[in-house]
């Protein structure tokens, strides 16, 4: 069928024939009617409609309504209908009884155009009482494939017709390239290129013989990181010569091989390559006989190598093989650390490449390790299984006994863990503490020596006591802590002196521990932070009550031999009457000089109304003597001879808990007194229990 038309055929509605105008579009669709519908037809008629609908549709008539003269054969009256010059019908009457009515059949053309004829004759003058016709005509679409070739008539496609709306469309075999007619078919082999990972191809004409003169080339070229396999299907048959290929052959050439020459009747096993791209020439002479070859071919993802196993980690996911795009994760088992070199990295992945290799190596699972433990001021460190601070390592903390002891129930085990902390059986890192020893000195008093009317102390027997150089002289004090010493009041903030500031004071105040020779003990200097005198002691001459002070210094002392705090008294500690303590310090001795060697007394509690008699029966000789209050006790003997002196100050009275054996603790702060060793006077000490609270808590507030 030729090219479709764009002109529309129009009716006259006279004697003449339709006429063509050229630019207009073909109807789809109309209507024609006798002259004079719906009213009788005239004698005498010869009318003619040219119908047409667009190329490539038939064109489909239908009768709504015929009333035409009967007669035989439709001689007198008739309307004809043809298709060219083949007379499709001719009609006439009053219903579908009627031999030549057409009734509601449709009547189809075989192109796109009708002729109608409709004549009546001139017997009978005047009007016929026959009212004529009226139909309607459509564009009605056909399978121009479908229909039946006319005698000598060509085939509308060579190879292969494809019917569509209003016409038809060819296409060609394998190998066959359409011409311009768009009919015809000419044989084509040559550029072709196969990029999906599937496919079928097959030679010119197969299985038929191929035609002579052929030199057809094929490419297959797929994605880089696959590679094609070639599977020969069905008839193989390319002319050959025993095993030579002279003359008609298909080569097969994978880059980096050499070239395939594939002749013969037996279908070759399939070809495996390593490549993602393949090329085939099939090559016929002029002469002898082939009918070709058909393939398809598949392709497959590029294999890697598979990863070799990881000490202490795993490689996931596991599979039987790896191909390209696969990849794959390394984690360490707990307490390992993932390594590439001598550099630890937060994770790992690699991919398979195109060219068959892992794009990063595979790294290492290596112990982790802690690092050094945290040192333990005044203790150590050793391990107990393990070693280089790795994972599971075990270490053991400990103090510097006898000085330095732990807190009871702490934790001295710790376990290298996976988070490469050291941490306890209770997941803490904080390491324990070692606390000083108290009241524990390394060697024990001589129960013959004393300070007015003693003796001097044994090295190491008194480790807490502290010398102090203050504003107006020399004083004693306690070491209670390796941060803290404890001292009388009045020896920081002296009545004399009681406009001084307390910075003054820290400024000029010495502390000395260390040794029992003051020439010696002169050259261990400390440093002081600051100094807190009891809120409640009062700058009155007369007043020696809340007489206690604490100093605290800038840096911990460290204990040994020499130097140890003395422990606070229990809570609720009795001051019981003739409880005998230990006084040690640098005071005025018998001889009324200044001592520069450390001596110590014994001297047992007094009772404490014994104690007050005393003190009321000197009023009448001596004026401002201080009031004995409830936060002092007294000490000594009624017949003198052992007591504490000045330079003494602030020097601690200790008891020993539960006797002999007992840690040493302080009772009470040198205070003050009557007169040194007079007989029926005592020396009078601050009553440190008295005091816990107060203590306690200025040492945790600062």
């Amino acid at each position: 069928m030729g090219p479709l038309t764009t002109d529309i055929w129009l009716l006259c509605v006279s004697q003449c024939l339709a006429v063509a105008l050229s630019g207009s579009s073909p109807v789809l669709y109309g209507e024609v009617q006798s002259p004079g519908y719906p009213n009788p037809y005239p004698a005498s008629l010869n009318e003619v409609w040219d119908l047409a609908v667009p190329q490539g549709f038939a064109l489909q008539l239908t009768f709504r309504y015929l009333d035409i003269e009967p007669s035989q054969d439709c001689y007198y009256d008739s309307l004809t209908v043809m298709s060219g010059k083949k007379v499709l019908g001719r009609f006439c009457g009053q219903n579908s009884a009627d031999e030549h009515h057409p009734g509601n059949s449709p009547i189809l053309s075989p192109s796109n155009h009708l002729r109608l004829i409709f004549q009546s004759d001139s017997s009978s003058p005047g009007p016929h009482q026959h009212i004529g016709f009226k139909a309607f005509y459509q564009a009605i679409d056909v399978d121009d494939c479908a229909s039946p070739l006319q005698e000598g008539e060509e085939p509308l496609c060579q190879h292969y017709c494809h019917n569509i709306l209003g016409g038809y469309l060819c296409s060609c075999r394998h190998g066959y390239e359409l011409q311009p007619n768009n009919r015809t078919c000419q044989l084509q082999c040559g550029g072709g290129v196969f990029t999906e990972p599937r496919g079928l191809i097959s030679s010119p004409g197969y299985p038929n013989l191929s035609p002579p003169g052929l030199s057809c080339r094929y490419t297959i070229r797929v994605e880089p990181g696959f590679h094609i396999t070639l599977h020969f299907l069905g008839l193989f048959d390319i002319e050959h010569q025993l095993s030579q290929c002279p003359h008609h052959w298909l080569k097969v050439s994978i880059p980096g091989h050499a070239d395939l020459l594939l002749c013969g009747s037996e279908a070759p096993a399939p070809i495996v390559s390593s490549s993602n791209e393949v090329r085939l020439e099939y090559h016929t002479d002029q002469r002898g006989d082939s009918r070709g070859w058909r393939l398809e071919y598949t392709t497959e993802r590029v294999q890697c190598p598979s990863p070799r196993s990881i000490s202490h980690g795993r490689v996931t996911p596991q599979f039987l093989k790896y191909q390209f795009r696969d990849y794959i994760r390394v984690k360490c088992d707990t307490g390992y650390k993932l390594m590439m070199g001598e550099k630890e990295i937060g994770g790992y992945f690699s991919m398979c490449k195109s060219d068959g290799q892992w794009h990063l190596p595979l790294p290492e699972c290596r112990i982790i390790d802690c690092g050094t433990p945290s040192n333990l001021l005044n203790g150590g460190v050793q391990f107990l299984s393990g070693s280089l601070n790795q994972y599971q390592s075990v270490i053991h903390y400990h103090c510097n006994e006898p000085y330095y002891v732990l807190e009871r129930g702490a934790v001295v085990n710790y376990t290298c863990a996976a988070d490469r902390k050291w941490t306890d059986s209770n997941s803490n890192y904080i390491i324990p503490t070692c606390f000083p020893v108290c009241g524990k000195p390394s060697a024990s008093p001589s129960l013959t020596q004393r300070i007015l009317g003693g003796q001097d102390a044994e090295e190491g027997a008194f480790p807490w006591q502290v010398f102090l150089n203050t504003f107006y002289g020399r004083a004693g004090a306690a070491l209670i802590a390796d941060r803290w010493i404890l001292t009388a009041a009045h020896n920081v903030h002296s009545k004399k002196h009681s406009l001084q500031s307390l910075e003054t004071i820290v400024e000029s105040l010495e502390v000395y521990v260390g040794d029992n020779d003051v020439e010696n003990i002169l050259k261990n200097k400390l440093s002081v932070e600051a100094v807190f005198p009891h809120p409640g002691f009062s700058q009155s001459s007369t007043s020696f009550d809340n007489d206690l002070a604490l100093i605290k210094l800038k840096e911990p002392v460290t204990v040994n031999r020499h130097i140890m705090p003395l422990c606070l008294p229990p809570e609720g500690t009795p001051y019981s009457p003739g409880s005998v303590g230990y006084v040690s310090g640098w005071g005025v001795t018998e001889e009324d000089t200044i001592s520069n060697r450390l001596k110590f007394i014994r001297l047992p509690v007094v009772e404490q109304e014994k104690c007050r008699s005393s003190i009321e029966s000197q009023r009448g000789r001596q004026r401002d003597i201080p009031t004995l209050t409830e936060n002092m006790f007294c000490a000594g003997l009624p017949e003198g001879g052992k007591d504490t002196c000045q330079g003494d100050s602030g020097g601690a009275f200790t008891l020993q808990k539960g006797g002999s054996g007992g840690a040493f603790y302080a009772a009470g702060i040198v205070s003050w007194g009557i007169k040194c060793g007079e007989k029926g006077t005592y020396g009078v000490y601050t009553k440190v229990g008295n005091y816990l609270s107060w203590i306690k808590e200025t040492m945790e507030k600062n």
